[in-house]
């Protein structure tokens, strides 16, 4: 299966409750994230995580699953064709 390159955005709601779950996820899948970049966003509350991947359609639609099954976590992603 070819790799594709793209872009994952995550938005962590109630960061206390779910960084721990969030972070040994991207660890998990640390071999398929090139760049990660996170923001704090207090006046909103959240969190944004921003991803840049290099994997398969399986090894990025398992990350991406993974972490919006996780309560208040959601996840988009943009992949090249």
């Amino acid at each position: 299966m070819q790799n594709r390159l793209g872009v994952v955005g995550i938005l962590v709601q109630n960061r206390e409750n779910v960084a721990d779950r969030v972070n040994h996820i991207l660890s998990e899948y640390g071999h398929i994230i090139v760049g990660r970049m996170g923001i704090p966003y207090k006046d909103r509350g959240v969190s944004v995580i921003a991803l840049i991947v290099d994997g398969t359609t399986d090894e990025i639609g398992a990350l991406t699953g993974k972490l919006g099954s996780l309560p208040g976590v959601k996840v988009k992603s943009a992949l090249t064709a």
